[in-house]
């Protein structure tokens, strides 16, 4: 809107320059046609100015929408995370916490997992290299299990937590 009235004052005054640089004399027919284009380009103005304040005055009102039903409000409980497991590739090189030992034997202390233990809470218990098992003397009589430090030279970790 604003574009159409910028345009029509600059055609104007282009137009009354245009008057402007005529020569001096100045007879009765020049004088109408200045007179007829500023009175046009006053209407021009006054119709646009005229439909802004139309534009203005309307006042939109949107009709109330009722509900047929009344929503009850729905109370969010907290939502618990619950840890994702682990792939069974990463699961299987991870040996319980639980299993690991430190016993005294008659040569100092070693530390191991225990084979009861590992049997009963690492489901993978059977496919730990043969390697690794042990069989340690101590003062309570022999305990089997896996050495801690062959385990992890095999790529087997302790699960932390």
């Amino acid at each position: 809107m604003y574009r159409k009235f910028i345009a029509t004052i600059s055609a104007a005054a282009i137009a009354l320059t245009a008057l402007g640089s005529a020569p001096a004399y100045a007879d009765d027919r020049d004088a109408a046609r200045a007179l007829a284009a500023i009175l046009g380009i006053a209407v021009v103005g006054a119709i646009i100015h005229d439909r802004n304040k139309d534009k203005k005055r309307k006042v939109h009102q949107h009709a109330p929408v009722y509900k047929k039903h009344v929503q009850k409000k729905h109370v969010h409980k907290p939502h618990r995370l619950q840890p994702r497991p682990l792939p069974q590739r990463v699961n299987r090189e991870l040996l319980p916490q639980r299993c690991f030992r430190s016993v005294q034997t008659y040569q100092g202390t070693f530390r191991m997992f225990g084979q009861r233990c590992l049997n009963r809470h690492y489901s993978f218990a059977n496919s730990l290299p043969n390697r690794c098992r042990y069989v340690f003397p101590t003062p309570n009589g022999n305990r089997k299990g896996y050495d801690a430090r062959c385990l992890r030279d095999a790529g087997y970790r302790l699960a932390r937590g």
